[in-house]
């Protein structure tokens, strides 16, 4: 069964960070870039990140620039986002999803592509 969980979310103070992971299980992630979406209640949902299969490229949204870093393991079948600095306006629930057309802004995703459940960040003192 192909599926990607999100975790790492949580409840944290303006200025601080979190890691959160994308794990892949069911399919080998290699293949594919991998996308970071976010979606604050009431907003669009954004492409925030993301990380080509073979790591040569990367994107980040002017929003979480210079903050926010992607990464990935293949050999642990998993992406990261490194959250610093992190602001109110970041929170949201966060999803990662496969990028069959590729690392390319504006994240989008396909028909084909899969998506985790999401994990809930919140920023709030």
């Amino acid at each position: 069964q192909v599926q990607l969980v999100e975790s790492g979310g949580g409840l944290v103070q303006p200025g601080g960070s979190l890691r959160l992971s994308c794990a892949a299980s069911g399919f080998t992630m290699d293949y594919y870039a991998i996308g970071w979406f976010r979606q604050a209640p009431g907003k669009e949902r954004e492409g925030v990140s993301c990380i080509s299969n073979s790591v040569i490229s990367t994107y980040y949204a002017d929003s979480v620039k210079g903050r926010f870093t992607i990464s990935r393991d293949n050999a642990k079948n998993t992406v990261y986002l490194q959250m610093n600095s992190l602001k109110p306006e970041d929170t949201a629930v966060y999803y990662c999803a496969t990028l069959a057309r590729g690392c390319i802004p504006p994240v989008a995703t396909g028909p084909f592509d899969y998506w985790g459940q999401g994990t809930q960040v919140t920023v709030s003192s």
